[in-house]
């Protein structure tokens, strides 16, 4: 079975090795048909502390490493601008 893979936006990264991940999606409603904004927040892994705050990520689903985290950071898909 393929593993889940989500893209997301880095919220915070003031943990050790754990970034936050802001996942949107958007659903139809089933009845009104009208389109709606869904947004999840993932605690993911991060070995080597490589995403930071703003930074677009691809996190895959992997083995439960702590209470809250069941993902890991696969790829820094697109750097945050920095101001």
């Amino acid at each position: 079975m393929p593993l889940k893979q989500k893209i997301g936006r880095v919220i915070s990264d003031k943990m050790t090795k754990t970034v936050t991940v802001l996942v949107e999606t958007r659903a139809q409603h089933p009845r009104y048909r009208k389109y709606i904004k869904k947004r999840a927040k993932f605690y993911a892994h991060d070995e080597q502390s490589e995403a930071k705050l703003g930074d677009l990520v691809k996190i895959i689903e992997c083995r439960p490493i702590s209470k809250l985290k069941r993902w890991r950071v696969e790829e820094v898909l697109e750097k945050a601008r920095s101001s």
